[in-house]
């Protein structure tokens, strides 16, 4: 990392599993992924880099898998929180309460969200909670993400990876990213981007577009670890970040205030 950064930084958005232990249907050994993403490796990357707090994602959407990073994040002292995969069979109850949120992975669903099950209820349920509901969209459903948050203004709404992932920043995708962001309540991770085919100077622009549609108080900075190590290493993913901000817009609620504040991160844990 060239410049190490004076502000506080809270990871976002990164991943954790061992796919021996607890199979994630997605995988596959061709991704060029690694088998264990633990916390002691994430620990390690983050370190190195000047972070110091993370909340993961579940990557897949077993009852198991959920509950173990649910025990992760109640134990380890850099993974502070755990946002839970939704899944309609199984509509979040009791045993939830301890998720910073509920990711809907929906990019296959209609681009108005209509057919996504009970998705207005979820809302509803969150927001009642003071969790987040986290939307994996494509930028088709953007707009649609800036309604059901205005439908839901006292839940606290998050769009995963510019709701971009690795698709291209057209101009239909920044007008839709500028729509949603009219949404006082929705936000937006800025994470994903650090794709083995996206060139650096357009994920330059995409954080750039980003901030003049939310602004520095509604985005937040996510790894995407250990989806990002195959382009650059974590600190890379942290420098590419800083040096994309627009001037004056390296602010402390963007790399942790705005995190630390919506899925309700507890004090720093400190080791003896």
């Amino acid at each position: 990392m060239g410049e190490t950064l004076s502000v506080r930084i809270v990871d976002a958005h990164v991943h954790l599993w061992d796919v021996d232990a607890l199979p994630i249907p997605w995988f596959r050994d061709d991704l060029g992924l690694p088998r264990r993403a633990s916390a002691a490796d994430l620990g390690l990357a983050m370190d190195e880099a000047g972070a110091e707090a993370a909340i993961a994602v579940q990557a897949a959407d077993s009852a198991v898998e959920a509950e173990w990073l649910l025990d992760m994040a109640r134990t380890d002292p850099l993974v502070r929180r755990a946002v839970l995969q939704y899944d309609p069979t199984r509509f979040p109850g009791a045993g939830e309460t301890d998720a910073a949120g509920i990711r809907a992975a929906v990019p296959q669903f209609a681009a108005d969200l209509s057919d996504v099950a009970r998705l207005d209820d979820l809302a509803d349920v969150l927001g009642a909670r003071g969790q987040v509901l986290e939307l994996l969209i494509r930028p088709e459903q953007l707009v649609a993400a800036g309604a059901l948050s205005r439908r839901h203004p006292s839940t606290a709404i998050v769009v995963c990876h510019l709701g971009l992932g690795a698709g291209n920043p057209d101009a239909a995708w920044r007008d839709a990213l500028t729509d949603a962001a009219t949404a006082p309540r929705l936000h937006a991770k800025v994470s994903g981007l650090a794709l083995p085919s996206r060139d650096p100077d357009e994920a330059h622009a995409l954080v750039r577009h980003a901030f003049d549609a939310f602004g520095a108080d509604r985005l937040l900075f996510g790894s995407d670890w250990p989806m990002s190590v195959r382009s650059c290493t974590y600190a890379g993913v942290l420098d590419s970040t800083r040096t994309a901000l627009p001037h004056g817009l390296d602010t402390p609620a963007f790399w942790s205030g705005t995190a630390s504040r919506l899925y309700r991160l507890p004090p720093a844990q400190h080791q003896p």
